[in-house]
């Protein structure tokens, strides 16, 4: 089974040694993208909601650029720093993804994320 590494230039570089995600036999595995701003490689400012919404554009670049996309996800993991954000996190996750076709989904909380961030999501996606 060969596999191929992708690396969308429109998401954060891997700060470590591994690749924004993996593609084999049709699906594409990410890594787990925080909230890095790809124009400065810093976390963004502000708090979950804003978080959130710049860890989803960053799974949709990485999506993108193994040639799948939000529509075409099966699986998504979601880590948070603490529960309590699951609401404004699910609030923000629902403009992304919509009821009606949602992917299946787990929830984590963790102890603690890299550079500190509130949320990381993976994500599991067919590649037609």
């Amino acid at each position: 089974m060969p596999r191929k590494i992708i690396k969308a230039p429109k998401a954060p570089v891997p700060i470590g040694p591994y690749n924004q995600a993996v593609a084999a036999n049709n699906l594409v595995y990410t890594s787990g993208q925080i909230a890095i701003d790809p124009k400065t490689n810093e976390v963004c400012p502000g708090g979950i909601t804003e978080q959130t919404r710049m860890v989803l554009s960053n799974l949709k670049a990485v999506l993108e650029g193994a040639g799948s996309s939000f529509d075409k996800v099966l699986k998504n993991t979601v880590f948070l720093k603490n529960m309590s954000d699951f609401t404004a996190m699910n609030a923000v996750y629902s403009e992304f993804f919509k009821a009606e076709n949602a992917p299946a989904r787990s929830t984590i909380e963790v102890a603690r994320l890299p550079k500190d961030v509130l949320v990381e999501i993976e994500s599991v996606a067919i590649i037609e």
